[in-house]
């Protein structure tokens, strides 16, 4: 089943896609809910498909990224006997269609990388492997956008990989799903950048849930990002779709930033505005 995150007229609600459509729910997806109103999916806005109360993240997770990151020449990342996760920001999520902005002073590589996103439906701590199985809600998409130079440059991940819009993730949950079985195709502008198999990874998700939740409860709602396989270097105009088999594709268009209103074009809009005031 696919469940999306939807806003009609800016109204927010969960749902249930259906071919063409989307099913309004009374309630939470992860939870107790009714069957409502349908909306045609083209007349929704759809949402990252679930805010988390923890976004974890795999981070380096493939062995062909350490490649791609050797060959521009940084050092290569050590790959320890266990999981080890990371921490991104909620307010860099955004959904499937919207922009990726890229910020004005970003100089140097600007990349996607296409990732595989566990959810979490249940509380888990001291996870075995089965109960981290079971506890997988569903699988959506998410792109990692990355301001290399900053990531280098900076102490932290702070703006490299956490600046507004740099998170899209959707379009909705898919729960039938092995995406170990998968394949991840990215394309730039239609144009096919990158194929690989989603499964190819250095730890599993389950790896990870049980590893976190040696220390940390999981709770419904949180997502887990698995890492990619390689990078593929984007600019303002471009369109990405990262396409995961099983799953859908999660399309984005990368932009620059809207300039910063001028004085005299911030009073023009005052008057402008008084002027339509009057008028009614």
């Amino acid at each position: 089943m696919r469940y999306a995150r939807c806003a009609v007229d800016g109204r927010e609600f969960d749902a249930i896609v259906e071919h063409d459509e989307v099913v309004e729910l009374s309630g939470s997806m992860l939870g107790a809910h009714e069957r409502g109103p349908r909306h045609p999916l083209a007349s929704v806005v759809l949402l990252p498909p679930v805010m988390p109360r923890t976004f974890y993240a795999a981070g380096f997770n493939y062995r062909a990224h350490n490649r791609h990151h050797t060959d521009l020449g940084y050092d290569p990342i050590k790959v320890g006997p266990h999981p080890e996760v990371g921490y991104r920001a909620q307010s860099a999520l955004v959904g499937d269609g919207a922009d990726i902005v890229r910020p004005a002073d970003v100089s140097g590589r600007f990349e996607t990388e296409a990732e595989v996103v566990a959810v979490i439906g249940s509380t888990l701590r001291n996870a075995t492997r089965d109960d981290a199985v079971a506890g997988v809600f569903g699988w959506t998409i998410g792109n990692d956008v990355s301001a290399r130079e900053w990531q280098h440059a900076d102490r932290t991940l702070w703006r490299a990989k956490n600046a507004d819009t740099f998170k899209p993730m959707g379009p909705w949950i898919e729960t039938d799903v092995d995406p170990l079985a998968s394949t991840t195709t990215v394309r730039r502008n239609g144009v096919v950048d990158a194929v690989f198999a989603t499964g190819d990874m250095i730890f599993d998700p389950y790896d990870f849930i049980v590893e976190i939740t040696k220390y940390i409860t999981m709770h419904p709602g949180d997502v887990l990002w698995m890492g990619a396989d390689g990078n593929t270097a984007m600019a303002p105009g471009d369109v990405i779709e990262i396409e995961i088999s099983g799953i859908g594709t999660l399309t984005n268009h990368v932009a620059s930033p809207v300039p910063a209103a001028t004085p005299d074009e911030h009073l023009e809009h005052l008057e402008h505005l008084d002027h339509e005031g009057a008028r009614r």
